[in-house]
């Protein structure tokens, strides 16, 4: 059995326990993401009618409705995407999951974090939701948590930041 120091430099920085189960998203992200799809679907929906009487072009209010059709069946398929978003944080790293068909899966090192971010949109900010970015130096382990609460994502970025610190220094 290891001894205990008296000597604080000596005893770990930072108690962590690692997640035995898999954390999702907040349902509340679910309003996020309709209210998205709708607001840009509105856009091209309206710039194709508007493009079609300006210009009179016979095809924009045939795409205009297309472009419905495929947000209403995004729009349907939304809640069980929103579902397949997950994290996971585990002894040495941090797991991240999304996707239906394509899905994808990544671990981010505590100890190669060199950003963590917190990004609140304004419907996520009405709703108390917040985003995590972590950043590492390899662009294509950029992963971005979406849906978290305002309170836990601060304090899990105050967390990972601390990991990450340790981590780094070899501690």
């Amino acid at each position: 059995m290891p001894e205990q120091s008296d000597h604080p430099e000596q005893q770990p920085a930072h108690r962590f326990t690692p997640d035995a189960e898999w954390r999702r998203v907040s349902p509340k992200y679910l309003v996020v993401e309709v209210i998205g799809s709708i607001v840009t679907t509105a856009i091209i929906v309206a710039a194709l009618l508007v493009a079609s009487s300006l210009w009179g072009l016979w095809w924009a209010p045939w795409a205009a409705g297309a472009v419905a059709l495929v947000a209403l069946v995004a729009i349907a398929l939304e809640p069980r995407r929103v579902r397949s978003i997950g994290y996971r944080l585990r002894e040495d790293d941090l797991l991240f999951r999304r996707g239906i068909m394509f899905q994808r899966q990544v671990a981010v090192p505590y100890g190669r974090m060199q950003l963590v971010d917190i990004t609140r949109g304004p419907v996520a900010r009405a709703l108390g939701l917040a985003e995590l970015k972590f950043v590492t130096a390899a662009a294509a382990t950029a992963v971005t948590v979406p849906g978290i609460p305002e309170a836990e994502a601060d304090r899990l970025r105050d967390e990972l930041v601390a990991l990450a610190e340790s981590r780094r220094a070899g501690l």
